[in-house]
């Protein structure tokens, strides 16, 4: 006879399980937060790119001439930062689908500095850049919250 405490040692299988298989974690229901966020990054990214070249290639879209930005700046300096915020974004974005460790960290930062950059170039196209900043935080949470939901 064996002893009842001893018999069981957790849930049904798992002393037949392997030991990797035991001590990986266990994916949440919270993992669709890291979904969406690299799902946003990825979209945030092409709206950086199509900033950017709208910025490099259609001065005059914007609102304001480069003179009424908070930071003087040449559009074509600004349609360069969004272009290359859209391309690390859309990588980022990838990464963290995957759930790759340096992604979250990435993600978190390139989501701030596309907040940070549409701040600036608020006055010269306030909705887009107020929307791009509200999705920038979205996601700054998601990565931050549950971002170790996807951790392989």
């Amino acid at each position: 006879m064996t002893d009842a405490s001893t018999a069981h040692s957790g849930p049904a299988g798992a002393a037949n399980r392997p030991s990797s298989e035991r001590s990986a974690r266990a994916v949440t229901g919270w993992a669709g937060w890291v979904a969406f966020a690299g799902t946003m990054l990825i979209i945030l990214g092409v709206f950086q790119l199509i900033e950017g070249l709208v910025a490099l290639f259609n001065n005059g879209f914007y609102v304001v001439r480069q003179n009424g930005l908070v930071v003087n700046v040449d559009y074509n300096a600004w349609g360069w930062l969004h272009f290359a915020l859209g391309v690390v974004g859309l990588l980022v974005g990838f990464g963290l689908l995957t759930g790759n460790t340096a992604a979250r960290v990435v993600g978190v930062l390139v989501a701030g500095l596309s907040a940070i950059a549409n701040l600036v170039f608020l006055p010269a196209y306030p909705v887009w850049s107020t929307i791009i900043i509200a999705l920038d935080v979205v996601v700054i949470y998601a990565i931050i919250v549950h971002g170790g939901e996807l951790e392989r």
